[in-house]
C-alpha cells in the first residue's frame, strides 16, 4: 500500500448531496480495493496508481476538524474512514476527537474497527452509524472487495453499536443481481437498525476492470445488468419485496434511466 500524506487547507467540502451539507474525508483512496467502487473516479486527479494501491492521507485533518460548521456532515464520500491503515494511523479517531459534539455526524463504514471509537461516538449528541451491507458469500467478497471484513463482522458490528446506544442505520449497497443478497441482509439486520438505504450499482461508474470481472466469474449477473428490461425487473423485484414487508427504507437509488429513456 502506497501511502501519500498532504496538508489539506480544508476538511469540511460543501456537497449537494441530498440532506447534507459536507462531507469531510481524512483519507483518499481505501484499501478495502473494491472494484466496483464509483469513487476511483478520482483517478482522474491523483496519479498514484491502480484504484486500492495508495491511500492520501491529510495529516492535518485533526486540526482542521476543529473548525465550527453547521448542518449535516458525512464522513466519508470517496473514502472508507475506517479501512485498514486506521487501525495504524488512528487519524479517524483523532478527527473525531476534535469535532464539535453537536454536530450532525453521520459515518458510514464496511469495517468492524468503528467499535474502537464507541467511547467517542457516544459522545455526540447527534451521529448516527451505517453499515455497508451486502451480503456476499466469502468468494464472492474475495473477488469483488478483498479488503473488506466479511459479512457476519459487520452484523456483528452493528449489534454492539445498537447495544451501546448509537443509532444504526444499514446501506445495502451494491445491489448486483444474484451476488447481493438482500432478503438475507434485512433478515440479519432486523431489529438492529433504523432504517435502510438501498444502492443499486453504479455500472457506469463501476469501470471497466469490474466489468471484465463479472463477464469472467459471473456471466449470468453480467446478462442481466447489460440488459436494460432485464435489469429493470430486478429491480422492481427488490422494490417489491421491501414494500411487501414494510421495510423502513429512506432512500431507494438505481443509477438507471426511467424506462422510457428520460
Amino acid at each position: 500500500m502506497k501511502i501519500i500524506e498532504k496538508e489539506a487547507k480544508s476538511i469540511y467540502t460543501k456537497t449537494k448531496i441530498p440532506g447534507l451539507d459536507y462531507t469531510i474525508n481524512q483519507y483518499v483512496g481505501c484499501g478495502h480495493r473494491c472494484v466496483y467502487c464509483y469513487a476511483k473516479f478520482i483517478n482522474k486527479w491523483k496519479n498514484y496508481g491502480e484504484w486500492g494501491s495508495w491511500v492520501e492521507v491529510k495529516s492535518n485533518a485533526p486540526i482542521l476538524a476543529r473548525k465550527n460548521v453547521k448542518g449535516n456532515v458525512s464522513m466519508s464520500s470517496v473514502s472508507d474512514p475506517y479501512q485498514p491503515l486506521e487501525g495504524e494511523l488512528f487519524l479517524t479517531r483523532d478527527v473525531l476527537e476534535n469535532m464539535d459534539r453537536d454536530i450532525n455526524l453521520s459515518i458510514l463504514t464496511k469495517s468492524d474497527l468503528i467499535t474502537r471509537d464507541i467511547d467517542i461516538l457516544k459522545q455526540f449528541k447527534n451521529l448516527e452509524a451505517g453499515l455497508t451491507v451486502n451480503g456476499f458469500s466469502d468468494d464472492v467478497r474475495k473477488i469483488l472487495e478483498p479488503g473488506a471484513p466479511p459479512h457476519e463482522a459487520r452484523i456483528s458490528t452493528l449489534k454492539l453499536l445498537k447495544d451501546e446506544g448509537i443509532s444504526t442505520y444499514c446501506f445495502i449497497s451494491p445491489v448486483i443481481p444474484l451476488l447481493t443478497k438482500v432478503k438475507k441482509v434485512v433478515m440479519d439486520t432486523k431489529g438492529l437498525v433504523n432504517n435502510y438505504i438501498v444502492e443499486f450499482i453504479n455500472f457506469s461508474l463501476a469501470g471497466e476492470k469490474f466489468k471484465k470481472i463479472l463477464r469472467k466469474d459471473f456471466p449470468e449477473t453480467y446478462r442481466i445488468v447489460q440488459d436494460k428490461k432485464m435489469m429493470w425487473n430486478y429491480i422492481d423485484t427488490i422494490s417489491s419485496y421491501l414494500t411487501r414487508n414494510k421495510i423502513p427504507v429512506s432512500a431507494f437509488i438505481t443509477h438507471m434511466k426511467k424506462r422510457n429513456g428520460k
